[in-house]
């Protein structure tokens, strides 16, 4: 995502704040998080979840984050977390791509 607010992206309790509401919102069961600030700047972190992750990775200086939705199961719902996580950072431009894995080849069957 692009045109993001370059303090929201240097701001480490806030990004927590907001991949912890959206492993939330999205059905998640937190078990663990980890979270980076570094100098000058930047910020990476990780929410664990029982059914996979959610992470973060920003570049103030670009206006720029990359966000990782990682679920498997059937009551997660990842693309909750991800109009969540939009609302809060409020990015100008976005690029989405939806990779479904663990799909067994010729059954359908998602893991």
């Amino acid at each position: 995502m692009w045109g993001v607010d370059p303090a929201l992206l240097d701001d480490e309790e806030k990004l927590r704040s907001v991949l912890l509401k959206a492993a939330e919102v999205a059905g998640g069961k937190i078990i663990g998080v980890l979270f980076h600030k570094f100098e000058p700047q930047g910020v990476t972190g990780v929410v664990a979840i029982a059914e996979s992750h959610i992470s973060i990775h920003t570049w103030p200086e670009h206006g720029y984050a990359a966000i990782d939705i990682f679920t498997c199961g059937s009551h997660v719902d990842p693309w909750r977390a991800f109009e969540y996580s939009m609302k809060e950072l409020k990015p100008k431009n976005v690029n989405v791509f939806e990779i479904k894995r663990g799909v067994m080849a010729g059954e359908g069957e998602e893991f």
